[in-house]
């Protein structure tokens, strides 16, 4: 059996956060999105019975139905996204290694599918969110609920910090007047993050006959710190790259960088654990020394093509190793700087 290992999409693979992107085509719809997110982030970390973090692209579909938005628009906004540099280098390079690759993702199917085709994974390694505009339209029974509501929403971006304002605002549009009109919002979408990106995992291990431990996963967000606190636990690889600070304690390596590419230096050492987390502490402590002087990196640390591409492009990875619970308020900070250079708008959101 080939090594598995799985990427979250938007971060790691793709800069662009569709569903803003897909938002932002109605009126005031960025804005939407942001207080929409604001909420999602709350009430996720409260760990609501029944409610994930990424369920954002659930609450955020009636707005899209109301602004008569459909699935062809979601493609279309797809077919913006870039690639995160190195990304269809690292996957191609892993593919060719016998490395099985998967995305799990909160990104409606839409927009998983066209990445993953850039990137040569097929859909049968996509675990995401199915959406069919076109059957939600049909089945609102008001749209003047959703449009009263919109209004509300628009004047609560000024509020963003007023918590308990937002909370009580959206609890009730969303879980007490919708459901009227509309049926159990989160029902409607079941979007795939939090503890579905862990049984998407669960699942992936299950059809592999493969143990947790023998897994990598790689995200950046909130919803995917319980994917990757659950493959720490169970010995796999975490790997937070350019993550926030919703990610980055749940992580057992930390990689910041403008290109992904840099993570096979410490994955092809999968099997080698140790002498994997040698090769994250030696970037970590020497990597000023490096940047000074990439010819002389030592060869254990560095594959010769990575080498030539630094050498030329003079980009240089931060790794640090993020058993030591000490230094994560530098981490985050690093690791924010390139977030934002490499996710520009979508970065703010959790």
């Amino acid at each position: 059996m080939g090594h598995i290992i799985c990427f979250d999409l938007e971060g790691p693979l793709s800069p662009q956060d569709n569903a803003y992107e897909v938002m932002s085509l109605a009126e005031n719809g960025e804005r939407i999105f942001e207080v929409i997110s604001k909420y999602d982030d709350i009430i996720a970390l409260e760990n609501r019975e029944g409610y994930e973090p990424g369920d954002t692209l659930a609450l955020i579909v009636p707005f899209l139905l109301l602004h008569d938005i459909s699935e062809k628009d979601v493609e279309n906004v797809s077919k913006r996204a870039k690639i995160v540099d190195g990304a269809i280098d690292l996957v191609s390079k892993l593919q060719s290694e016998r490395w099985k690759v998967y995305i799990i993702s909160t990104s409606y199917e839409q927009h998983a599918y066209h990445i993953g085709a850039q990137l040569n994974v097929p859909k049968e390694n996509i675990a995401c969110t199915r959406l069919s505009l076109k059957e939600l339209r049909a089945s609102v029974g008001n749209f003047d609920v959703i449009e009263h509501a919109e209004k509300d929403i628009i004047q609560l971006y000024s509020h963003l910090d007023d918590h308990e304002r937002l909370v009580n605002l959206l609890d009730e549009f969303f879980f007490e007047e919708l459901p009227k009109s509309y049926g159990n919002i989160l029902e409607k979408v079941r979007v795939v993050g939090g503890e579905r990106k862990v049984q998407a995992i669960h699942r992936i291990a299950r059809e592999n006959k493969a143990k947790l431990s023998e897994i990598v996963v790689v995200g950046d967000s909130i919803t995917d710190y319980k994917m990757l606190k659950e493959v720490r636990e169970h010995g796999g690889l975490a790997v937070v790259f350019n993550g926030n600070e919703y990610a980055i304690p749940y992580a057992s390596v930390g990689l910041a960088s403008l290109d992904i590419r840099f993570l096979h230096l410490v994955v092809r050492h999968f099997d080698e654990r140790n002498h994997l987390i040698e090769i994250v502490k030696s970037w970590e402590t020497e990597r000023d020394g490096f940047e000074k002087d990439p010819e002389n990196i030592p060869d254990d640390l560095i594959t010769p093509d990575i080498k030539d591409f630094i050498v030329k492009e003079q980009i240089f990875p931060y790794f640090h190793y993020l058993e030591d619970k000490a230094k994560l308020d530098e981490v985050i900070k690093i690791h924010k700087r390139f977030r934002n250079l490499v996710r520009g708008e979508a970065a703010k959101l959790g």
